[in-house]
């Protein structure tokens, strides 16, 4: 036990606490003997390690920390570990502007390579003057620059005090995290479960890389009309058409109308010549065109969004798309195109961007005379990569998908009834996983033409002409992991047969970050590297997460589980919700309205922000203003008064405790029971909020009443009056320090060290029945709020009489219904003993409720 400072403060627990429990091994996971059942495992979400937490981290992490902290007290093994989410396209434009350079493949590592700037934003650096360097050399920065952001997060965490065991870490990137990301790659495709498909593929043309459906986003762009002439191939007229991407129109293969449109249904079946180029394409019906869209039939192009990938597929059309992976307008134009002025026409936008291609072909249009009428101008919903700049286009690709039951009934019911069988916390948020999951429109798209992430496993063998047999992909066996199979040579072949014919050549795509992230409870459980402690720990007790992230890292996470071993890998989700800025929108490093934490924890303390995070329920979201933290400050005050209190409770002799005896004692005994029995049902729901609010009123209410009302004879009192009193106090402490613990992890430590031996947080947490031997039979748990509720009238009548509190009374008469007067009797001595008052009657009366009927106070001197 440590000595009670003269002045408790707030300032410096967080270094002298973080350093004792870093020794101690307070948060270590202890596995030596422990059995499934003792363990209560947590799947942390590993945060992006590129660039800076903010507050919206110490939000939910608070969350989730509040749980372990409870579990711990509660004699569970806590299994907290963290993750760092280092590979992927974030980590990649970071290295890009903190050192100013960008990936080029095709160059020769550099020795000692030194970067054109160091530790600069090198935003300013466009990206035509970033220095290009061999990928091995990006890897390297990409590495150096994750581990120092690892090491300032950590610090970061440590500082706002999250009980994670900071010996069970991983990186998303690191060689465990490889060889187990590929391992299950490797089986997907065994089962069947993983295949590559030339296909039509979202692509963004800034990244030059696939993107998946849940990295998509819509954003309202201004757009316009064009009325377009296509001719019936009978000579009968035109048929038109509003298109919003004329600079297509070379990759048309169909018209489309709604089958029940009447003003179409006598075209089906028949076909048109397009303008300029005059390739005769189908009329075709489609239960997807929407009939008060345009002129109410449009042209399906390859590929000018996803419905015209969805036509494309289900009515069997041809291919001709256009564009390349740069984004320009390939210069091969497509065999359909067969007329001499067509192929002149597609000649004058071949190597065109998008935006000047559009802009020639609505010249030639015009030219022609099948542009009609005027361009009418629109704002539209157009995809984006959620961190892109450019809408996205549509090209065919060669890529690798993982089965997800976009396409598989039988998979996508059994990941519905995984979502049934969760734990939900709030529910409401199923609602969210369920429309996911029946909205999927296509596998899941894994292959990324990145650097830093974790390569696909496999190799092609090269024909004789020297052409990759992409259907007899080479894999390596299991104990050959990690691989990265653009440097390393596949079994039965050597080093110099890469790119020759008749030998071999590596895959050089890596895997969506998301693949390595929904292995989260593989990775930190130690699947196929420590089979004990996955045992001990999977499935998984708790996955915490944003609801943002359902569809992607939740979703994804389950859906592996079921590939590979048909389980749920939790028991319960909590899904925190967002912070919003002052204007009620959600904090992102997109808008650019997120508060970073470290100058927060620095000017109100750890346990002031961790209160105000905590105050917030799962699934609720919570507004911030930085420039008036209220409810920080409630919390900052919740803390410094912990310390005061106890400091107070403290100073009574400890050696004249002894039995509980006074009935205002027992009284606030037994609410002290009320209140650790519902505060426990509330964080057994995953309530911590509730848990908070519920510990916090009934510390209040010991502070302002009953401290009060005992303090007299905890001081000043004699016999057994005294030592009821003493240990009343000290126990009603012992439980408020172990319940406001998991909220206040500094304060509670710190007055934890003043009367007990160990550490708070592996004391036990309170129980109702340990209270039970100090209440009598006949406890009257409403006595201290009626008590309270009279020393609030003697309080009120000293102010009304103009008088300091501390005057003394010459007579109180304190009125009260017939039951409750004699209730007050109760406790009158320690009523009279608070309010200094030298002849205090009590009296049964017609009266609602207590009042006091008449005060006579000391005159002056």
């Amino acid at each position: 036990m440590s000595a009670i400072p003269d002045k408790p403060a707030l300032e410096g627990l967080e270094s002298k606490w973080g350093a004792i429990w870093e020794e101690s091994g307070t948060y270590a996971f202890d596995r030596d003997g422990a059995s499934r059942d003792d363990v209560y495992s947590i799947d942390t979400p590993p945060p992006t390690a590129s660039g800076s937490l903010h507050v919206g981290h110490v939000f939910s992490y608070t969350h989730t920390d509040t749980v372990a902290r409870y579990k711990r007290m509660n004699g569970k093994r806590v299994f907290y570990p963290m993750g760092w989410d280092d590979n992927g396209l974030p980590t990649e434009r970071r290295v890009q502007n903190y050192y100013g350079v960008r990936c080029d493949p095709s160059l020769p590592y550099v020795e000692d390579f030194v970067p054109p700037h160091d530790g600069g934003d090198g935003k300013s650096v466009k990206a035509a003057d970033q220095q290009p360097i061999s990928r091995r050399n990006f890897i390297e920065l990409c590495e150096q620059l994750t581990i120092e952001d690892e090491k300032q997060f950590e610090a970061l965490w440590r500082t706002l005090g999250l009980s994670v065991d900071w010996k069970q870490t991983y990186r998303t990137i690191g060689a465990e995290s490889l060889r187990a990301s590929q391992l299950a790659f490797l089986r997907n495709i065994e089962r069947g479960e993983a295949y590559q498909a030339q296909a039509p593929t979202l692509w963004d043309i800034t990244f030059r890389t696939a993107v998946a459906q849940a990295e998509l986003e819509d954003r309202e762009q201004p757009s316009a009309y064009h009325t377009l002439a296509f001719h019936k191939s009978d000579g009968s007229g035109d048929i038109l058409i509003d298109t919003t991407r004329p600079e297509l129109l070379a990759a048309c293969v169909a018209l489309v109308a709604h089958p029940d449109d009447e003003r179409f249904k006598p075209l089906f079946g028949t076909t048109v010549r397009t303008p300029i180029f005059d390739v005769e394409v189908p009329i075709v019906a489609h239960h997807l065109a929407k009939q008060d869209k345009g002129t109410g039939i449009a042209m399906i192009c390859t590929f000018g969004d996803v419905t015209d990938v969805i036509w494309w597929r289900e009515l069997d059309l041809p291919n001709r798309a256009i564009l390349g992976f740069d984004g320009r307008v390939i210069s091969e134009a497509p065999e359909a195109i067969t007329s001499e002025s067509g192929r002149e026409a597609y000649a004058q936008l071949a190597g065109k961007t998008v935006f000047s291609a559009k802009q020639t072909m609505v010249e030639l249009l015009q030219a022609s005379g099948e542009l009609t009428g005027e361009i009418r101008k629109i704002t539209h919903p157009v995809k984006f990569f959620e961190k892109g700049d450019k809408p996205l286009e549509i090209v065919s690709t060669r890529q690798w998908y993982i089965k997800n039951g976009a396409r598989d009934e039988a998979l996508r019911e059994r990941l519905l009834a995984h979502g049934k069988e969760l734990e939900w916390h709030p529910d409401f948020m199923r609602v969210r996983y369920e429309s996911w999951v029946e909205g999927l429109s296509g596998d899941w798209l894994i292959s990324r033409q990145r650097f830093f992430g974790v390569p696909i496993p496999v190799w092609y063998p090269l024909d004789a002409d020297g052409n990759p047999v992409f259907d007899e992909p080479i894999v390596p066996a299991a104990d050959q992991l990690p691989v990265d199979p653009s440097s390393d040579v596949p079994a039965g072949y050597t080093a110099e047969q890469r790119g020759v014919a008749g030998g071999f050549q590596g895959e050089v795509d890596v895997m969506d970050t998301w693949a390595t992230s929904s292995l989260t409870p593989q990775l930190a459980g130690g699947w196929e590297r420590d089979e004990e402690l996955y045992d001990l720990v999977y499935p998984f007790d708790l996955r915490p997460q944003g609801q943002d992230i359902i569809r992607t890292w939740l979703f994804s996470t389950l859906l592996r589980s079921e590939l590979e071993s048909g389980t749920l890998p939790w028991r319960h989700a909590g899904i925190s919700g967002w912070i919003l800025d002052p204007d009620r929108k959600k904090m992102s490093k997109s808008k650019g309205n997120v508060v970073t934490p470290a100058g927060m924890l620095d000017q109100h303390g750890s346990d002031a922000v961790r209160y105000w995070a905590a105050s917030a329920k799962l699934g609720t979201d919570a507004s911030f203003d930085p420039q008036n933290p209220t409810q920080i400050k409630i919390g900052r005050r919740l803390a410094i008064k912990l310390l005061n209190a106890a400091k107070f409770t403290l100073s009574f002799d400890a050696s004249a405790a002894g039995t509980v005896s006074e009935p205002l004692d027992w009284s606030m005994l037994a609410g002290l029971q009320g209140m650790i029995a519902d505060a426990t049902r509330a964080f057994e729901s995953y309530d911590h909020a509730r848990a908070l609010e519920l510990t916090e009123s009934s510390f209040w209410t010991f502070c302002d009443d009953y401290l009060e009302l005992v303090k007299e004879r905890a001081h000043g009192g004699t016999g057994q009056a005294q030592a009821s009193a003493v240990t009343t106090l000290r126990a009603a402490l012992s439980v408020y320090v172990r319940m406001l613990a998991p909220f206040l992890p500094y304060a509670t430590e710190e007055v934890w060290s003043w009367f007990e031996e160990g550490s708070v947080h592996t004391a036990s947490w309170p129980t109702a029945t340990e209270l039970d031997e100090f209440i009598g039979s006949d406890a009257d748990a409403g006595l201290l709020a009626l008590v309270g509720g009279a020393l609030i009238g003697v309080r009120g009548a000293k102010t009304d009489a103009k008088v300091s509190q501390r005057t003394p009374v010459t007579l109180a008469v304190i009125q009260a219904p017939a039951a409750d007067a004699a209730r007050l009797e109760l406790a009158a001595s320690d009523l009279a003993d608070v309010g200094r008052i030298a002849e205090l009657r009590i009296e049964a009366a017609d009266v609602a409720e207590v009042n006091v009927a008449e005060i006579t106070v000391e005159a002056a001197e």
